[in-house]
């Protein structure tokens, strides 16, 4: 890790810390010198975290719990945390979206100028730009159960669950950039491909095999690891990435370069229709 990212004398929060692209990056924010680490799970957290506080983040009142046990100060917010298709409808817009709102709306008083939220989306988010009127229309919606009513009310836009859900944290990345930015903090969200992860054999299940290996050719051939991710996410959270704000950064191996400039072999792609509403 360069000595530009510093994370000397802070304090992070970090949801789904327990495994995967959230655990590499607790190891990266203790290489980076983080004062202390307060890890968000479901499961236990790892030996990387100072303080592990046991939530589900698909529950308003457990989030709300969980913001009770969190400190006066918290320098940087990184909403990973996040689940699969293969989860019920309202666990998937809990975890990846209404959860990371709420946190940011609770935690930005205790975040000083300089400070970062950081969420990890996905270039299964992509394609918000289609839905925009839609999502902003749910995210005006401030109370965490009308807001799941208005999703079970949507099913043409919540079909494909993660895809939407990551779509509309996206969107909360823009949208945030300004309110946020006028308090001095920072918000960007990393959005990969697929990645190594325990969640892997979920999205083999949501995405089918076949979708997910052929989307993983044209990535140049690999998954991505969770550290090469969490790298991503910590440096977005540091000083280095100072005035970074507002941006949807593509961690792919260049896949959605790829398809944007025409160079990808649909050829072999199993579902057509599935790619950018599915990958993760």
């Amino acid at each position: 890790m360069s000595a530009i990212i510093d994370y000397q004398h802070k304090t992070v929060v970090v949801t789904g810390a327990a495994t995967g692209v959230g655990a590499a990056l607790t190891e990266r924010l203790r290489a980076a010198g983080a004062q202390r680490i307060i890890g968000l799970d479901i499961k236990p957290c790892g030996t990387s975290v100072d303080d592990s506080i046991t939530v589900d983040l698909s529950d308003r009142l457990a989030v709300d719990q969980a913001i009770n046990e969190l400190p006066d100060r918290i320098d940087v917010l990184f909403n990973n945390a996040g689940v699969a298709a293969t989860m019920p409808l309202p666990v998937v817009m809990g975890v990846n979206v209404l959860a990371p709102r709420r946190l940011i709306a609770a935690l930005q008083d205790r975040l000083p100028a300089r400070g970062a939220v950081v969420n990890t989306a996905s270039i299964a988010g992509g394609g918000y730009m289609e839905r925009l009127a839609a999502i902003l229309e749910l995210l005006a919606i401030e109370d965490w159960h009308e807001a799941l009513e208005w999703v079970q009310a949507h099913p043409e836009l919540t079909h494909n669950s993660y895809g939407f859900s990551k779509e509309c944290l996206q969107v909360l990345t823009l949208q945030q950039a300004v309110p946020l930015g006028r308090r001095g903090i920072r918000i960007n969200s990393a959005c990969p491909g697929i990645i190594d992860t325990p969640l892997l054999p979920d999205f083999q299940t949501s995405m089918g095999a076949g979708m997910l290996d052929w989307t993983v050719s044209q990535s140049g051939g690999r998954k991505a690891t969770p550290g090469e991710i969490a790298d991503a996410l910590t440096f977005l959270g540091s000083d280095a990435a100072g005035y970074i704000n507002g941006t949807n950064l593509l961690v792919d191996n260049g896949f959605s370069a790829a398809i944007i400039t025409n160079q990808i072999d649909y050829s072999r792609m199993p579902a057509p229709d599935a790619l950018l509403n599915s990958a993760t």
